[in-house]
Order: structure tokens, then C-alpha cells, then sequence
């Protein structure tokens, strides 16, 4: 992939198509394919699938497969210190350095929505700071490949879209394999509080993705 322009244009249309698919999504097909078009096969080839489905499926049906695949899967979570942190206080002050992050980049995030979640984070690297949003993917490495290991055993439409996610990341390596081999043997870890201020995570509304300046 071509440094940057490459890397921008893919984490804006995966993020794009993470979002609920609403009439906003929809309508931005013709302009999501225009762009899909200009990246390289590992990126291109599973976003146009991903398009084609979009295509080829009522939107009623899309919605709900959506809900059932994010919203109803604690596998398919989104959010992505889930998977480094569960429901356990060090979450919360990892919710807070995605904050930070954001706000080192004068962005904020629209009310209601969670730092964490994987189709602000790309946002934030395609449209905000490349740099610091290419190490925030990179820092939850491990979680972006369980959600796309648990999405293509459910032979989800939305697992291309993670296979693209995961072109524009160097292969794991080393702590980021045992990360993995550790989340798939034993899971996130549990304790059930300390997600103040942010709360427990909940589906964001139509559309997901609000980070602005």
C-alpha cells in the first residue's frame, strides 16, 4: 500500500462500513465504491465484497444482522479495550488515553459515543492523526484479530471488512501472538466494575461515527 494516502482511504471506508447500516451508509455507496476502487487487491477485493452485499441485501435484513452480529455477541464486540481489559477498572483508564488522545489532536467525539470503538478509532486515523491512530490499532492489535477470527467463524458479511482492517497492519508478532493465543484460551478478563465515567458499553445510534473538530 502506498504510505498514507492508501492507509487513510482504507481506514475511512472500514469505518464507514463498520457503522449501523442506515440510510446514511447506504447512500454512500456509489462514493465508498469510487474510493475502494482505488486500493490495492488485499484492501480493494474484500471492501467491494462487502459493497456487493450491501447491494444485494434488503436493508431491513441488514439491520438485523447487525444487531445480532455486534450488539449480541460479546465475541463481536467492537469496543476495542473489551477484549484487552473486560469489564474491569483498568478499562475505564484505558477508555480515558483514547480520550486524551483525541483531544491531543483537537477532536472531539460526539455525546453518547465510546472512544473505543473500532469505527471511530479508524476514523480518527484516516481523518485526525495517522500516527496516533495507527498506534492505537496497533496497540489493540491482539482484539482487532480475535473480532476477525470470530466473525469469519461466523461467516459474517462483516468479516472482509476486518480482513481489510488487518491489510493495512503489519502480520502479529511476538506479544501480540500470545495476546491472542491468551484471549482465545481464557477470554477478557472479568470484574464487572469500574467503566466510570464512561458506563457499560452500549450499541451507538445511527450513525456510529461522529468524530469532529
Amino acid at each position: 500500500m502506498r504510505a498514507g494516502t492508501d492507509s487513510a482511504t482504507a481506514w475511512q471506508a472500514a469505518s464507514l462500513l463498520l457503522d449501523y447500516p442506515g440510510e446514511a451508509l447506504l447512500g454512500r455507496r456509489p462514493l465508498l465504491r469510487r474510493a475502494v476502487a482505488t486500493l490495492p487487491a488485499p484492501v480493494q477485493a474484500p471492501l467491494a465484497g462487502f459493497l456487493d452485499h450491501l447491494d444485494a441485501t434488503p436493508p431491513g435484513d441488514l439491520a438485523a444482522d447487525y444487531v445480532a452480529t455486534f450488539d449480541h455477541r460479546k465475541k463481536c464486540c467492537l469496543y476495542l479495550t473489551y477484549y484487552a481489559f473486560g469489564d474491569t477498572r483498568r478499562r475505564g483508564m484505558a477508555l480515558l488515553r483514547f480520550k486524551q488522545a483525541y483531544a491531543a489532536a483537537g477532536l472531539v467525539l460526539d455525546d453518547g459515543e465510546l472512544p473505543d470503538h473500532l469505527a471511530v478509532v479508524l476514523e480518527f486515523a484516516a481523518t485526525g492523526d495517522a500516527r496516533e491512530g495507527r498506534r492505537l490499532l496497533l496497540e489493540h492489535r491482539a482484539g482487532i484479530e480475535l473480532l476477525r477470527l470470530a466473525l469469519t467463524e461466523a461467516s459474517s458479511p462483516w468479516a472482509p471488512v476486518l480482513d481489510a482492517v488487518a491489510a493495512t497492519l503489519p502480520p502479529l508478532t511476538g506479544r501480540n501472538e500470545d495476546a491472542l493465543a491468551r484471549l482465545i484460551a481464557e477470554g477478557p478478563p472479568e470484574e464487572n466494575v469500574g467503566l466510570a465515567p464512561y458506563g457499560d458499553p452500549v450499541p451507538l445510534p445511527d450513525p456510529v461515527v461522529g468524530v469532529r473538530s
